[in-house]
């Protein structure tokens, strides 16, 4: 659809902002403790994997404590839940010990969160924007179906830095499920906590984003509902923090060997030249230029795959275009290797759908699939083993490894949706150890915790799963009812590739 049908509160108010200048993020607590560091290994950058849920949660709480300058926050999900609370626990904090807070947030992923962020606009020291918002606000999903282009192109984005020195990128949104808070359905994700070089790309990439016409100051469209709610809103944070499951989850925080690692210089740093991979904002306005987009400048540096492609995607649609681009690099001798959901672990069912109607021209084009099983909502989430160090019931993590020299951690599905619709951010890292390690995973971890996908001597689908009784062949989508399965076969015959 046209990009003349968005229409934008005025500009008024909007006040453009900036990253923190290097000499004064240098003076900052991160500064000084990591200086010597970068010193050491000048134009790289420290990666350190983020597997474990509990220490992501950690990492960022962390760095919200530590920070005296300047916090830039920017999701596409906040959920008002425990970790949701107490990770605005954490800005508010902040912000009373004088550190500037730009909260960015896609208006599609905050649900029921319109007064509590009015009221955290209300503190000092915090700003809070709305990317690509919609102008009415209850009931919301009417605004969302009478503009259907805006509520198709949203900000997946998810970045965390602090002072402008230590960052945070990768899958995770802000919410329970992510963090491995309680039961329910829980994800297994992967971020990466990066110092050095390269967060001085993530932050001039956040005030792209910040100051752009898409972003709106919350109080341009959400009334303030005054002094009533902000006080409601530190008696929600109280009582959150109060609850014995918050004190269960702050107290498994504290036990983590993360939190004393990062300052004390013991945490396993990756050095590495690492990259920041963004889509442009105005992508979103189907404005952007060919190199202004994520897809083209992974290419432009990860370039061809010569031996080896292991991707990692909860959501996979390739398209019939990306199945061609998968053949001929077998064609060439390149292996492909690829782990997404399983029908019974996907929270997307119908993108199964995109992903089901290419499963079997994958396969006789030489690609092996893995599918995710779906690990039990109530089983406590550190008591699960799975690929990414922690595991639940769905997979959530998006990253590939080439040739085992280069490895993208970030927001990007490999589905239409983040090609062609939503702006997605990550980085590519030039890292030979951590790309070996997605290898090891996919040799030790993959097996026990999902099926191998084939076709049987009859060319039908096939889904083998290894336990410890041998090995199981299912001639069906295993742990899948009837309706599911009609469900994802009337979806692949639809014309919706495109939107998944």
């Amino acid at each position: 659809m046209a990009a003349n049908r968005y229409i934008f509160p005025s500009r008024k108010d909007r006040t453009e902002t900036g990253r923190l200048q290097i000499e004064e993020a240098l003076n900052t607590r991160i500064g000084k403790e990591i200086q010597d560091r970068l010193i050491e290994h000048s134009n790289e950058s420290g990666v350190h994997p983020l597997r474990q849920a509990h220490d992501a949660f950690a990492s960022r709480a962390l760095l919200a404590q530590t920070a005296e300058k300047t916090l830039d926050i920017q999701y596409y999900i906040w959920k008002k839940d425990l970790t949701g609370t107490l990770m605005f626990k954490a800005i508010v904090d902040a912000a009373k010990r004088g550190v500037r807070v730009r909260l960015l947030l896609d208006d599609n992923g905050i649900n029921g969160l319109d007064e509590s962020l009015i009221a955290l606009n209300r503190y000092s020291n915090i700003d809070v924007r709305l990317f690509n918002p919609f102008s009415l606000r209850w009931p919301k999903w009417m605004g969302s179906i009478t503009n259907f282009t805006r509520l198709n192109r949203r900000m997946h984005n998810k970045s965390f830095t602090a002072d402008n020195q230590a960052s945070i990128v990768g899958g995770r949104n802000i919410g329970d499920e992510y963090f491995g808070a309680g039961t329910g359905q829980l994800f297994a994700d992967l971020d990466v906590l990066l110092i050095g070089q390269v967060v001085q790309e993530i932050s001039e990439d956040f005030d792209t984003y910040w100051n752009n016409t898409l972003s709106i100051p919350i109080d341009q469209i959400v009334k303030n509902t005054g002094e009533k709610e902000h006080k409601k809103f530190s008696q929600t944070i109280s009582e959150i923090e109060n609850k014995p499951e918050a004190t269960e989850y702050i107290g498994i925080l504290r036990d983590s060997n993360f939190i004393r690692d990062l300052f004390s210089g013991n945490l396993d740093m990756v050095w590495a030249d690492v990259r920041l991979v963004s889509d442009n904002p105005s992508k979103i306005l189907d404005k952007s230029k060919p190199d202004q987009n994520l897809i083209q400048q992974i290419q432009n540096i990860v370039g061809e795959p010569q031996k080896e492609l292991i991707l990692v995607s909860p959501y996979f649609v390739p398209a019939k275009a990306g199945v061609e681009v998968f053949r001929n690099m077998v064609k060439r001798g390149v292996s492909i290797r690829i782990l997404t959901n399983s029908l019974q672990a996907t929270d997307v069912k119908v993108v199964h759908a995109g992903y089901e109607k290419r499963r079997i021209e994958l396969l006789k084009a030489g690609i092996q699939l893995h599918e995710m099983k779906r690990f039990s909502d109530d089983m406590k989430f550190r008591e699960q083993a799975g690929p990414f160090g922690s595991s639940g019931s769905s997979l959530h993590a998006k990253t590939f490894s080439v040739d085992g020299q280069r490895v993208f951690v970030g927001s990007f599905n490999f589905d239409q949706r983040s090609l062609h619709l939503n702006t997605e951010m990550g980085v590519v890292i030039e890292s030979s150890r951590l790309a070996n390690d997605i290898r090891e995973i996919f040799e030790q971890g993959v097996p026990e915790n999902s099926y191998e996908v084939s076709l049987n001597e009859n060319g039908k689908i096939q889904w083998i799963e290894y336990t410890d009784e041998g090995k199981m062949i299912h001639k069906q989508e295993p742990e899948t009812n009837l309706m599911q399965l009609i469900f994802v076969r009337f979806f692949s015959m639809m014309p919706i590739e495109r939107f998944l």
